[in-house]
C-alpha cells in the first residue's frame, strides 16, 4: 500500500529521525521505546539503525507505523546524512544533560543539518536525556526550556532511557503532532 492508501485506511507511515551527538543516548531511547530494554553501554551506531514500532492513536482513530532512524552522531557519517533525512516526517533532537557540548550542538549542528534536507514544515521535539544522572548535570532544565523556544520545538522533555521516564511520551507526542499537521493541511 502507498502512503496515501495507508492514510485513507487510518494508518499513518511516519519516518522519524533521532538526532544528536555521539553517546547522548539515542539508541537507548529507541531500544527502550521499541523493545522496553536498556543496556548500560551500546556500541556506536554505524551510519543509521532502523527500527519499527506501531502505535495506536485513539484520538485520530488510527495507527501510526513509526520507522525510527537512529542516526549516527559521528562526524565521519556527515556525508550520508542527507540520504537518511529523505522522507522524514519529524525528529527528536537529543542532548545529554551531563554534557553541555551536546546541548550546544543541537542548534549549532543537528537542527541546521536537518532543516537543510527536509521540507520546511517539520515538527521536532527537544529531548534532554539521562535525567537519571542528576548529580552529573551540566545543562539546567531552564536551558532546555529556553532552547525549546529558540528553535521552535513543539515540546521539551527530559527523559531517562534507563528508567523509562518520558520515553513513550516523546515518541507518541511527536507522532500525534505530525498527524495533526498532516490532517490540517
Amino acid at each position: 500500500m502507498s502512503s496515501e492508501e495507508l492514510e485513507k485506511a487510518g494508518t499513518w507511515l511516519l519516518k522519524i529521525a533521532i538526532l544528536g551527538d555521539i553517546a547522548v543516548g539515542k539508541t537507548s531511547l529507541v531500544k527502550q521505546f521499541v523493545d522496553n530494554t536498556f543496556k548500560e553501554d551500546y556500541g556506536p551506531t554505524i551510519g543509521a539503525d532502523i527500527l519499527k514500532k506501531d502505535i495506536v492513536i485513539p484520538e485520530f482513530n488510527s495507527t501510526a507505523k513509526l520507522v525510527l532512524w537512529d542516526i549516527a552522531g559521528q562526524t565521519q557519517y556527515e556525508k550520508q546524512r542527507p540520504e537518511y533525512y529523505e522522507g522524514c516526517s519529524g525528529a527528536l533532537l537529543v542532548y545529554d544533560i551531563t554534557r553541555h557540548t551536546s546541548y550546544e550542538s543541537v542548534a549549532e549542528k543537528w537542527l541546521m543539518d536537518y532543516k537543510n534536507y527536509v521540507p520546511k514544515d517539520q515538527i521536532y521535539i527537544l529531548i534532554g536525556n539521562k535525567n537519571d544522572l542528576e548529580d552529573q548535570r551540566e545543562v539546567k532544565k531552564e536551558e532546555g526550556e529556553k532552547l525549546e523556544q529558540e528553535i521552535q520545538a513543539i515540546e521539551f522533555l527530559e527523559t531517562s532511557a534507563k528508567f523509562d521516564v518520558n520515553v513513550d511520551k516523546a515518541f507518541v507526542r511527536l507522532a500525534k503532532a505530525i498527524i495533526e499537521l498532516k490532517t490540517s493541511t
